[in-house]
């Protein structure tokens, strides 16, 4: 592994934080580590001991999430922080009472500060069973080496992450291998939620865990410009090391910063945004390392090996039937919320109300939209070459070629420029687990234009597999502007929530009542392949990086 270049540094806390600490140091950290409570399985909260049902001081709410102000110990809703703030002047810095997170009320996110971690870290070591000479009782029956516990307060960082990672392998031991919490550094969660996907990626991940590469002599290391390629081969290793404690993705962060200057800052980006930025480093770092092929053109790194596809574009004239058609890549699909008319009381469980809307959209509705002919406007008129003019037409997409892993993106954000406004449509969608993309390909949209008639047609494969399974849904709840991200993860027949650091096992009706923003498909033969039920075993450096390896998911 490379060596950790002097540029890597803990990231700097928002100036709200800082001003904070520089107020009052560490003592809100430890007056509260007294009222953090954890669990078994590591999971850690705030229990105030004034009241038993934390309720919100303005609303008298307590079902929303809700925020212990670090200076005067008030409990507000997520309503109502700011409002806290704007009433206490300075009360800037709180606590997520459910998982014991730094939050700023002024960013409207989660930040990080390792004195903090390091105080919730303390504590769940204080929590941890022990007998009377003050050993860990399940850690002493499993070994006789173990030494006793000194005082919690005395054990630096290094030794506390090393027994909080010892208690949770054996607590969490049966999850999958790669599952791994990963910290918000501050308003993080937008990459958080991406990376978990890709690190679970089939032929992404199998890439980036069997392929070589030579840090040292990487063209893009250098004293003023960090590699993005690599620092996503460490992050993959760091993941996948077996290690379960939250990892912070830092060095990743800081590279994505230098690969997209004009998105380098604590404030909230868009995830589908982010995932279109890290794929286009990953292609502009190989393209600039091997050597050019010589050959039809198409690129061969491996963000387009995996997430890239091919879109078909046909523009028919309404005056003679000449069509112009035109072929372009793609690494995601961008889906607008079709209008469907499906009740909600159709939602797969009818406990769970996932929005107030009267109507939900489907997938299938929104492919069938993306599809579908649109008569273009007359300040779209094109020219046509057999009438040699310019002629209304009709457009129609489809898709000519599919990709190993299939991004969907649902546009849940809207611009108006002329208003100068935005806004967030909340609209329920469906999502099927299983997804048959065979109606969509040109084949099928350009038999069904001519009545299915049969004629030999150029886009036609068929060994192309056209099924697909879920492997990952983010989702995006909230607000347009103080909104959260969060990512579900399907692995071995079990959904796990990826919030942040906190990964939990959740039931399916979940995953479907969630207001997902983007949906990743992978072909369904690599998705059973990563899903075999076999122990990981090395793999040589000339083997294929795009055949599943099996147990790594």
């Amino acid at each position: 592994m490379m060596s950790r270049n002097s540029m890597y540094t803990n990231p700097k806390p928002c100036k709200h934080l800082a001003d904070y600490k520089l107020r009052h140091g560490l003592s809100g950290y430890n007056l509260l580590q007294e009222q953090i409570r954890t669990t078994p399985s590591g999971k850690s909260s705030v229990k105030n001991h004034r009241t038993e049902i934390p309720r919100c001081c303005f609303c008298n709410g307590y079902q929303k999430r809700l925020y212990l102000c670090l200076i005067c110990s008030s409990i507000s809703c997520s309503n109502h922080t700011l409002l806290h703030s704007q009433c206490e002047n300075g009360h800037d810095i709180a606590v997520d009472i459910e998982r014991s997170e730094l939050y700023c009320v002024l960013c409207c996110d989660q930040v990080y500060d390792p004195d903090f971690d390091k105080i919730v870290m303390l504590k769940h070591l204080m929590d941890l069973p022990r007998s009377g000479n003050g050993v860990d009782v399940s850690a002493g029956r499993r070994s006789s080496k173990r030494r006793r516990l000194c005082s919690a307060l005395e054990l630096d960082l290094k030794k506390t992450k090393q027994l909080v990672s010892m208690r949770n392998l054996r607590a969490k031991s049966c999850y999958p291998l790669g599952l791994r919490g990963l910290n918000n550094l501050g308003s993080t969660c937008f990459m958080n939620s991406v990376l978990q996907a890709l690190l679970h990626a089939p032929p992404f991940r199998n890439y980036f865990l069997t392929g070589q590469r030579n840090h040292e002599v990487c063209r893009k290391r250098s004293s003023d410009r960090l590699c993005l390629l690599c620092d996503i081969y460490v992050f993959f290793s760091a993941v996948f090391s077996g290690d379960r404690t939250p990892y912070s993705p830092a060095q990743l962060l800081y590279s994505w910063w230098q690969h997209s200057a004009n998105l380098a800052s604590y404030e909230q980006q868009d995830a589908h945004e982010f995932f279109i930025s890290v794929l286009d480093g990953i292609h502009e770092n190989e393209v600039k390392a091997r050597s050019p092929i010589k050959d039809t053109g198409e690129c061969h790194c491996v963000a387009h090996r995996v997430f890239s596809g091919q879109l078909r574009s046909d523009v028919t004239c309404m005056s003679c039937g000449y069509t112009s058609t035109t072929y372009d890549p793609f690494m995601d699909i961008s889906l607008n919320l079709d209008t469907g008319n499906c009740p909600s009381t159709d939602l797969a469980n009818k406990s769970l109300k996932p929005s107030d809307n009267t109507y939900v959209s489907t997938l299938l509705g929104c492919l069938d939209l993306f599809t579908k002919p649109e008569k273009l406007g007359s300040d779209q008129k094109f020219f046509c070459e057999n009438c040699q003019e310019r002629q209304d037409s009709v457009k129609q997409m489809s898709i000519k070629r599919l990709p190993l892993v299939l991004c969907l993106h649902i546009k849940r954000f809207e611009h108006f420029p002329v208003r100068r406004m935005s806004r967030k449509i909340d609209r329920y969608m469906q999502f099927p687990f299983c997804l048959d993309m065979n109606p969509y390909l040109s084949s099928s949209v350009v038999r069904n234009r001519f009545g299915n008639r049969i004629f030999a047609f150029e886009g036609d494969e068929l060994d192309t597999s056209t099924e697909f399974e879920i492997f990952a849904v983010v989702t995006h709840s909230g607000t347009l502007d103080s909104g959260h991200y969060v990512t579900y993860l399907h692995l071995k027949d079990q959904w796990y929530k990826c919030d942040d650091a906190w990964i939990t096992e959740v039931e399916e009706e979940v995953v479907r009542a969630s207001q997902c923003y983007m949906l990743f498909y992978a072909q369904k033969m690599l998705y059973y392949k990563a899903n075999e039920d076999l122990v990981c075993q090395p793999v040589s450096p000339r083997a294929d990086p795009f055949l599943p390896i099996a147990g790594c998911c």
